[in-house]
């Protein structure tokens, strides 16, 4: 690995404490709960976008199938979605759909998917991030700016559930 791929490979790793500290002893009627008399977005919903995000643009950026529906986490999950749903551009009925997952489940997840995407990483070369994977940008998109992104996204939702749990209660260590 390089001293980038060093640095992807600990964001990554950052995103995956938060969550593990974020869901950490909490139910599944914890989880669902919806700040802002019900119309905010769950600490639940939160971690699946998030990890359904970073499942998507990894497997988009390697070329493989999504985590999501090559390990069953789809089908484990029971979710009222198309398997290729995200999360992007969900209505709060939408949000209020993920409910009655467990923290294990959540965590269970997130983990396949940060190794999966630590795997990928670490496999990258200086010329790896250069390499334009969305042309329909302008200017085009890299893998670099690509991966910045999910990480930028996938920590400011991460930081938006920690802040959840603390209005549930729930300080913890986050």
């Amino acid at each position: 690995m390089s001293a980038g791929t060093d640095l992807l490979v600990d964001a990554f790793g950052r995103i995956r404490e938060v969550v593990e500290e974020v869901v950490g002893g909490l139910g599944p009627g914890e989880l669902a709960e919806r700040p802002g008399g019900g119309e905010g977005n769950s600490i639940c919903w939160l971690i699946w976008h998030l990890t359904r995000v970073q499942d998507d643009h990894i497997a988009d950026a390697a070329g493989t199938e999504q985590v999501w529906t090559a390990q069953g986490w789809a089908k484990r999950f029971g979710l009222p979605f198309p398997a290729g749903s995200t999360g992007y551009g969900h209505s709060r009925k939408d949000v209020a759909a993920v409910r009655d997952l467990t923290a294990r489940q959540l965590t269970g997840y997130h983990a396949a998917v940060h190794d999966t995407t630590v795997d990928y990483v670490a496999t990258l070369q200086v010329k790896d991030l250069e390499r334009v994977i969305d042309s329909s940008w302008d200017p085009p998109v890299t893998l670099a700016v690509r991966l910045i992104s999910v990480i930028a996204d996938d920590l400011q939702h991460a930081g938006q559930a920690a802040y959840v749990r603390g209005l549930l209660g729930h300080r913890g260590r986050v």
